[in-house]
């Protein structure tokens, strides 16, 4: 099945409504040491005419949704608004104090001539009584969702200064049957679990799903050819390829920042070293040479450096490295064995899946190692995945079975990076290697 390029399309029309710069500051939530109390904020459901007012509702409810998910905000209660609000006039802000709301959002929804809908919203600083922001978005109506994201990122990110999170979506594998004859098939699907689809059948096993930078490919490993591969699909046309027919088995790909080359382990003689992947020329790189077992590399987002996982010390352990393979580094010296590193796409930490004692961890590090935080911990958690602003990760959870082998169920979540606002994404089934695409702008 294939995902069109219109569910990622660009708007026809993205319009800057007057927005005072003086009042900018005046709203802020600082999401850098956690936040204690969530800021509330008031939603109305944005008005329509002309059978718009159920589209207006809906739009209304994602934006609502994608802020209280965040945690950082308490969405208030509709009955108790006192005041129906326009977008196009300035609220009577001492109603809006009244019911305790910091911030309000008031828009409205219309049908322009050509059938597309232009929907317009107002960000305001109820006790400063100033308008924070205000866009007008004009496309189809089927793009409605991506409207609602688009909006709930514009609120976000005036309000604590750092880009949002909820226009992206998630590449995952879909997993269902037995655990004996397992299927697992590509899935993707909205951030907030909306839109779900299957991209592959099922009929062969797959793998570690991750994004290209352009959002439009996808690098896994498939048992398609019977022995492991890494392949590309390309969301586009629905066309899966093996990059390369090698010695050998290939796994754990990762696109570089530039999407021109893709990283990966691949084994030969016992050994696992890491390779890159030129996708224009075909040309494979060795960057590790050794008899150790060296996988799940990472490029940081700048490019210069890979993380990834050895045993080249008698332990599972994380290292880091230049491009080149030169300058290798040991930076996890905790108890325990250490797993997938993922590089922050702000560049500051590196999140791991660890394993101590029998349990599972998800926590981060600086890239030298320095201050390890464990997040959270179960009887399996792994894979961990950042949202885009480097501020929230998504990993799978799965629960233990027994002994007949029922149960042992695996499912997504996301934490923030204070170790709070722990919450399920959904999903029609079981889930696991989930990957968090760039914004889709």
């Amino acid at each position: 099945m294939t995902v069109s390029r219109r569910a990622f399309g660009a708007f026809a029309l993205v319009t800057p409504l007057l927005v005072p710069l003086a009042a900018r500051a005046e709203l802020h939530i600082d999401i850098t040491h956690g936040v204690s109390q969530p800021l509330p904020i008031a939603i109305p459901p944005f008005g329509g005419e002309d059978g718009n007012g159920q589209l207006g509702q809906q739009i209304t409810g994602v934006v609502s949704n994608d802020l209280q998910s965040s945690g950082l905000f308490q969405t208030l209660d509709p009955h108790s608004f006192l005041q129906d609000v326009s977008a196009g006039q300035p609220p009577q802000f001492g109603a809006w104090r009244q019911i305790n709301a910091q911030a309000l959002v008031a828009g409205q929804v219309q049908t322009q001539p050509d059938g597309k809908s232009r929907v317009e919203f107002r960000l305001w600083d109820v006790f400063a009584e100033q308008q924070l922001a205000g866009f007008a978005y004009t496309t189809t109506p089927q793009n409605w969702r991506r409207i609602a994201h688009i909006i709930a990122d514009e609120i976000y990110k005036r309000i604590t200064g750092e880009d949002g999170y909820f226009d992206t979506r998630i590449v995952y594998i879909a997993e269902s049957g037995p655990a004996q004859l397992r299927v697992k098939r590509l899935a993707i699907m909205d951030q907030d679990g909306a839109n779900n689809q299957y991209l592959t059948d099922g009929r062969s096993l797959v793998l570690t799903p991750r994004f290209s930078p352009s959002v439009q490919e996808i690098t896994y490993l498939s048992y398609a050819q019977g022995t492991p591969r890494v392949f590309l699909y390309n969301i586009d046309t629905g066309q899966q390829e093996s990059i390369g027919d090698f010695s050998g088995m290939t796994f754990a790909p990762r696109f570089s920042p530039d999407g021109n080359r893709v990283v990966l382990s691949k084994t030969e003689g016992g050994a696992s070293n890491i390779y890159t992947l030129d996708l224009r020329t075909h040309h494979l790189t060795r960057l590790s040479d050794g008899s150790a077992i060296d996988t799940s590399p990472c490029f940081s987002p700048d490019g210069t450096k890979i993380a990834f996982n050895s045993d080249r010390g008698g332990s599972q352990q994380l290292y880091t490295m230049n491009a080149d393979g030169s300058g290798v580094q040991r930076i996890s010296f905790g108890s325990g064995k250490y797993a997938t590193p993922v590089w922050s796409p702000r560049g500051d930490l590196i999140a791991f899946t660890k394993i101590d004692g029998g349990t599972f961890f998800i926590g981060v590090m600086h890239p030298d190692g320095s201050g390890e935080r464990l997040l959270t911990q179960d009887f399996l958690v792994e894979g961990p995945t950042w949202a885009p602003n480097g501020r929230v990760l998504m990993y799978f959870r799965q629960t233990p079975s027994d002994r007949s082998g029922r149960g042992g169920s695996s499912r997504l979540f996301t934490i923030d990076l204070t170790g709070s606002n722990k919450r399920e994404v959904p999903t029609p089934g079981d889930a696991s290697d989930p990957a968090w695409s760039p914004l889709l702008r």
